[in-house]
């Protein structure tokens, strides 16, 4: 007999290695808490266009950088636009989902951002440092990212023939995370050593900092999906926006305890029927 469970297919890929992370652990984790609510079913990022006809649902996770699997992303994304298929996260983020273009408008618009240009006419808009952070626009997972001294960044920028990013060298005090699902905030973990940037810990966010969290998350507009707002504590104590992660977030969860993990997984659950609820997918921008 049919089963009457929504049908889920979990977009991942299993031998993926980041560093400082076992993305596998993960969404096994996480897989084993949601098949308790859904039919569920696994397949790589290369799979999921041609087998998602067969499911209610497409929830992407742990999947690896976009650029190791283009042409597969391009074509789910089309074909998820085609017939209405509902994602999670929703194809909609206007972030890191998009490339990093959205680091430059938010600092052009004023928002608390680590200051970001990506033309070598515009480097003077940046604040003066020693050293800058150069970055690919597409890149992630820090690769491609360098150093560079301020009297050769401009050289830098040029031979990068506009695909770069270029912000000043912040000295922060320690990087923090906030998460969310779909608007509601969830739990924060921050990094007290800047150099390990993965050994993370609970941290109490205070009133302040989630506001300026939940900033980057009405601005983007996605209101079905994981999202994950990186920021630095700058020296002078505010904090600076790092990255909107909203594709397919790393979440951290072996950093929490049982009962914080439980309340992410119930939070995710509750989620998940929301969008199985809410009918067709809204339009993929272009």
């Amino acid at each position: 007999m049919p089963s009457a469970r929504p049908r889920l297919l979990y977009v991942t890929d299993l031998s993926y290695e980041a560093r400082g992370r076992r993305y596998c652990d993960e969404d096994i984790f996480l897989t084993s808490r949601l098949r308790e609510d859904f039919d569920l079913a696994l397949c790589h990022p290369g799979e999921a266009a041609a087998l998602l006809d067969a499911f209610d649902a497409v929830v992407v996770r742990n999947s690896g950088p976009v650029l190791g699997h283009q042409e597969a992303y391009d074509a789910f994304r089309r074909r998820a636009a085609e017939r209405g298929t509902r994602v999670y996260n929703q194809l909609t983020g206007r972030a890191d989902m998009a490339g990093k273009q959205y680091l430059i408008d938010l600092t052009a618009a004023g928002y608390p951002v680590i200051p970001t240009v990506g033309r070598s006419e515009d480097l003077h808009l940046l604040p003066p440092a020693d050293e800058y952070v150069v970055k690919p626009r597409l890149g992630a997972d820090s690769a491609g990212l360098r150093f560079v001294a301020a009297d050769r960044v401009e050289e830098a920028v040029r031979a990068g023939g506009g695909d770069l990013l270029v912000q000043p060298r912040v000295d922060f005090a320690h990087e923090i995370s906030f998460y969310f699902v779909d608007h509601d905030f969830q739990y924060a973990l921050y990094a007290p050593r800047p150099d390990r940037r993965w050994q993370l810990e609970p941290y109490d966010a205070s009133e302040r900092d989630l506001a300026f969290a939940r900033r980057f998350i009405e601005w983007n507009g996605v209101e079905h999906g994981i999202q994950r707002v990186d920021a630095c504590r700058a020296p002078g104590g505010e904090l600076l926006l790092v990255e909107l992660e909203d594709l397919n977030p790393y979440l951290s969860l072996d950093a929490l305890d049982e009962p914080a993990r439980d309340a992410f997984v119930t939070a995710l659950r509750a989620a998940l029927r929301r969008l199985l609820a809410a009918g067709t997918a809204p339009a993929d921008r272009p």
